[in-house]
């Protein structure tokens, strides 16, 4: 019995393109879904407005589901950010005003999925910066998730945490102390598999740790245990495996390829990825 995953394709890889644009090539190359980027160039998290029945329109016509809202970078917050991830502000930053600013754009896209019809979100912790060591950082989370959990709640949206290399989340343990702690049913992971791999965790292992809140998975190889995406099959993951991990966990929902490396030409990343995978998944 195959597992039910279903593949999806996040619309960072597809940055010199429009969001619609995106939604359109992602659609026609055969994919269940999108993840779209909660950021600039894409939707950057604000109050929805008119934007929204357009990319509803090209979901359908593009007969897509939404696998996911991705939040985790800022580039959008500020004028001039640099060319790798942004994740400034955070939900642990040491000042209050962009703590409260980053709770704001997530607020937002929580209210984006559910005009979208997405089921989740995803969010990272950020950083553990000098003035926020990871004691008080991890406090600081949990106080931060109190309005996020409470909104997506209300709104029935899942929200999953991406556990992240150099970030105050980083192990999938960690994580799941903090869904014990925070003790919303609606808080749940984004399992990014490659990241796993690049701690040095089994994916199986982080599968299985978080099996039942996972709400979205995503897909990338990777040059040994270096954290740099790569089209799947043109690397070391062994994805039989991580298909074989997923089915004994039953996981049913998306496995996202994530691959913001390849955005010079995002359609044969795309295709190549979805021809490698479709036979495992």
């Amino acid at each position: 019995m195959k597992t039910q995953v279903k593949l999806a394709y996040a619309s960072n890889g597809f940055t010199r393109r429009t969001l619609l644009q995106a939604i359109a090539a992602i659609g026609a190359l055969g994919y269940d879904g999108i993840e779209i980027l909660a950021d600039h160039p894409h939707w950057y998290p604000k109050a929805p407005g008119s934007e929204t029945v357009a990319i509803v329109r090209a979901l359908d016509k593009a007969q897509l589901q939404v696998s996911n809202i991705n939040a985790n970078c800022t580039f959008g917050y500020w004028k001039n950010p640099p060319p790798e991830p942004f994740f400034e502000p955070s939900l642990v930053s040491p000042r209050a005003r962009l703590r409260r600013d980053r709770i704001g754009l997530i607020l937002h896209t929580l209210e984006f999925a559910r005009m979208v019809g997405a089921r989740n979100i995803s969010i990272t912790s950020g950083k553990a910066l000098p003035e926020m060591p990871p004691d008080a950082a991890l406090r600081q989370l949990l106080e931060s998730l109190k309005p996020i959990m409470a909104k997506a709640e209300r709104l029935g949206i899942d929200v999953g945490i991406e556990c992240e290399p150099l970030l105050l989340v980083e192990w999938a343990h960690e994580l799941r102390e903090i869904i014990g702690r925070v003790g919303s049913d609606r808080l749940g992971a984004n399992l990014d598999l490659g990241h796993s791999i690049v701690l040095g965790e089994k994916p199986s292992h982080a599968l299985q740790m978080l099996q039942g809140r996972i709400w979205n998975c995503h897909l990338e190889d990777l040059p040994g245990r270096k954290h740099y995406h790569l089209i799947p099959g043109d690397g070391t993951v062994n994805f039989a495996a991580i298909a074989r991990a997923m089915k004994r966990i039953g996981y049913d929902r998306f496995a996202t390829v994530e691959l913001y490396t390849h955005t010079a030409n995002p359609e044969e990343a795309a295709r190549k990825s979805l021809a490698f995978l479709r036979p495992l998944f």
